[in-house]
């Protein structure tokens, strides 16, 4: 009998589906599609399953937060966006679901406007990577799978 693969949901919040088009300047000029075909491959080498939701509606990514609690999925890849430094929902959420989650931004928020210096959900997370660019995405994905 195999052993059921691991399975990572990456969430990514407001404005990343406007990856590559977004001030390439800080975020780069990889575009969405290309970030989950990059992910998908990580995934693929590290030998787990990965899904992707993307929305800008903070009330949306509560709920695939939750939805992941009831899908058994066993770890969460977040890119909260600008909800970071305001959601207190995004951090209960990911409190109350108990799944190992990993905080990743492209740019470091901390070197930024100071504003977006204060994470709500990085109190929540087991791991937050910052200024690494999209290959965080893949850092934060190879510490969720030895979660």
């Amino acid at each position: 009998m195999s052993e059921k693969k691991k399975s990572i949901l990456v969430i990514n919040g407001p404005n990343m589906n406007l990856l590559g088009i977004r001030q390439p300047e800080i975020y780069g000029n990889t575009d969405y599609v290309d970030l989950e075909n990059l992910i998908t491959a990580e995934a693929e080498k590290l030998g787990v399953s990965v899904s992707f939701f993307q929305s800008n509606h903070e009330g949306d990514l509560v709920d695939a937060i939750q939805q992941a609690y009831f899908d058994k999925v066993d770890g969460i890849l977040i890119n909260p966006g600008a909800y970071t430094h305001t959601s207190i929902a995004l951090l209960d959420a990911v409190k109350s679901v108990g799944i190992p989650t990993v905080e990743v931004h492209i740019s470091d928020p901390e070197k930024r406007e100071a504003f977006r210096h204060v994470s709500y959900i990085r109190e929540a997370c087991v791991g937050s990577i910052r200024g690494h660019g999209v290959q965080g995405y893949l850092e934060g994905l190879r510490l969720l799978v030895e979660q």
